[in-house]
């Protein structure tokens, strides 16, 4: 994860649009709350524990929560939850999100989205993947589904938290989950909209 600082919104919409892919084999033995969020993260009966956390700058926080059967370098199923102080706009990122996929889409038709307001906050459920040199295979299929919220915790810092869930399938596996996804893809995007998002609290 590149180390940032922020200094002006239009860094923090390239920031987040950035933050937000999910990390590859990066160990943390001594695994610290930085967000005081209580858990486990429970969605669709599926219980997600504290894996992975990362505060590379001073208003960037990131979060990701596993089950207990998954591997943080290998999921199948990821709970994340990212956190951007300061004076941004929950929708101004999202968008910034939504520009980013567009932009992967001119080069990968597998990429696609949907965006959708509730409240103030912006859902974007979208469909990525990492696929050969030559194109004639999908080594990693990922689906997302994000949730944008800007929030003030009890100390009075105020950001956005983008809640999300990340479904992952490899190789030979990649087809079976799209045509699983297609019976169920409703489900997952309902669970993250309903979802009572905890508080976040910035020691």
């Amino acid at each position: 994860m590149k180390q940032v600082r922020i200094i002006s919104i239009i860094n923090c919409l390239i920031i987040f649009a950035l933050f937000t892919m999910q990390s590859f084999g990066q160990n943390n033995k001594a695994i610290k709350d930085l967000l005081s969020v209580p858990g486990p993260i429970v969605i669709l009966k599926l219980s997600y524990s504290l894996a992975w956390t990362s505060h590379p700058s001073a208003t960037f926080y990131k979060q990701e929560y596993i089950s207990p059967s998954d591997n943080i370098e290998k999921y199948k199923s990821m709970c994340l939850i990212d956190v951007l102080l300061g004076d941004a706009k929950a929708a101004d990122l999202a968008k910034a999100k939504m520009d980013e996929l567009k932009q992967l889409k001119q080069t990968n038709p597998i990429v696609n989205f949907e965006a959708f307001q509730k409240n103030g906050e912006v859902i974007i459920d979208f469909l990525i993947s990492d696929n050969s040199a030559d194109g004639s295979k999908v080594n990693i299929i990922e689906r997302n589904v994000y949730r944008y919220r800007n929030f003030i915790d009890k100390n009075g810092k105020k950001g956005v938290m983008l809640f999300g869930v990340s479904e992952r399938a490899y190789g030979n596996d990649v087809t079976s989950f799209l045509a699983n996804l297609k019976k169920r893809k409703s489900d997952l995007t309902n669970a993250v909209a309903a979802f009572t998002i905890p508080d976040v609290t910035i020691n």
